[in-house]
């Protein structure tokens, strides 16, 4: 039977070349020049810190415009607490990977309520959708790509 995988994913190596590319136009921009701002690829997070709340969006601007050019999705990537020491701002900015459990439930309801014969399981951080017909599947994708449930699908594992 026909089938393929719903994943959520973001290239990590990607995500490193666009923070170091957004490292190299901090260093040349004229409005950040004497400030100490920094911009930090941890794990599973990046790390945007400097002086003022303004400047620290400023950093994500430069770092959402680098991702974009190396064809990452900037829905994946999300801004999160705040923490001040001194006189400088941390913000946390995580990188969504994987499909939670909740949104999973909003694509299998979608694709229910679509009518399209397939079956779709939860496996882990992926859906695995099968389908009698490749025109199903083909439509399930169209479907999901369509759909903005807050975060960016990719589809593999195409088997016929």
């Amino acid at each position: 039977m026909p089938s393929f995988d719903i994943v959520s994913e973001i290239d990590m190596d990607q995500a490193k070349n666009a923070v170091e590319n957004a490292k190299r136009e901090l260093e040349t921009r004229f409005d950040f020049r004497g400030v100490d701002a920094k911009i930090e690829l941890n794990k599973d997070h990046i790390e945007l810190t400097a002086e003022a709340d303004q400047q620290v969006m400023q950093l994500f601007d430069i770092f959402a415009i680098k991702a974009s050019k190396l064809q990452l999705d900037v829905s994946s990537f999300k801004i999160e607490k705040e923490d001040r020491h001194g006189k400088y701002i941390t913000r946390h900015v995580t990188i969504k990977q994987g499909i939670d459990k909740e949104i999973a439930k909003k694509v299998i309801k979608l694709i229910k309520e679509s009518s399209i014969k397939v079956q779709v399981a939860i496996q882990g951080e992926e859906l695995r959708v099968t389908g009698k017909k490749r025109d199903d599947l083909q439509a399930v994708m169209q479907l999901v790509r369509t759909t903005d449930l807050g975060q960016p699908f990719q589809f593999k594992n195409f088997r016929d």
